[in-house]
């Protein structure tokens, strides 16, 4: 009998334990980079700003939760993810299959395919493997678009760069032959930056889904599986009542989705 009240006060100590150890989803930190722009980025105020940002707070709003956003360097954003720094990623990250090895991922919030940018006076028209041999080629490191230049550009130049500020501005000062990147975030270089102006897109866009997965997703640890369901129920939300909708209109002219 004394065996027996032990192993039930055990059993009880462990209910109340694992309860106690159940995640409080009253505020949820958000991991971003911060220097995406228009997704990610901070303003003239040092405030983080953008796409990513204000999707990320709506889904907050909709699951009546408090949002805290933690910028983090791109390198090392899914090991912070994992080190418990912050509880999801929204900073435009592709769902691919070698991503979702380490985490998990929430439905699609947006979809754009990859483009490249060149000079408007570069003779780079054609971005096939063969016309960029021995060009140098500009992205972005630990990137879908990195990732894509290693294993079909193979005889190319490949620099890679901690930020697309950075490759984008060794593109207008003549270092690099061509960039590849989102299309959304080039279009806003182009289109809104003075240093824009020296380049427009050439070839065509860049889908291949062994590279580019399914758009765009937020990230989550895998044992985060309260989390993912929350997310994927607002995000539905906040596009079944025209939120997305308004944030995607602010910031593109076109639907992203």
């Amino acid at each position: 009998m004394r065996q027996f009240l032990r192993l039930a006060v055990a059993a009880t100590a462990l209910v109340f334990a694992g309860g106690a150890a159940a995640k409080d989803w009253s505020t949820v930190r958000i991991g971003t980079e911060g220097a995406y722009p228009p997704f990610n980025f901070y303003d003239t105020n040092n405030q983080l700003q953008g796409f990513d940002i204000e999707i990320a707070q709506a889904l907050c709003d909709k699951m009546a939760v408090k949002c805290e956003f933690v910028a983090q360097d791109w390198d090392g954003i899914i090991p912070a993810l994992l080190a418990n720094k912050y509880d999801a990623i929204v900073a435009s990250m592709s769902i691919t299959e070698e991503r979702k090895k380490q985490v998990e991922f929430t439905d699609k919030y947006y979809n754009t395919p990859a483009r490249f940018i060149a000079r408007k006076e570069s003779a780079v028209t054609d971005t096939s493997a063969e016309a960029l041999k021995g060009k140098a080629l500009g992205a972005q490191s630990a990137t879908i678009h990195a990732n894509f230049l290693e294993g079909e550009r193979p005889d190319s130049d490949l620099k890679l760069y901690g930020t697309q500020d950075e490759a984008n501005m060794d593109l207008a000062n003549g270092r690099l032959d061509a960039v590849l990147a989102d299309s959304v975030v080039l279009y806003e270089w182009l289109e809104n930056t003075e240093e824009g102006k020296c380049c427009e897109f050439v070839g065509e866009p860049e889908t291949d889904p062994r590279y580019f997965g399914d758009g765009a997703g937020i990230a989550l640890r895998k044992e985060d599986q309260d989390l993912k369901k929350m997310m994927n129920e607002a995000l539905a939300a906040i596009i079944a009542d025209g939120t997305y909708e308004k944030i995607n209109e602010k910031y593109f002219p076109f639907s992203i989705y």
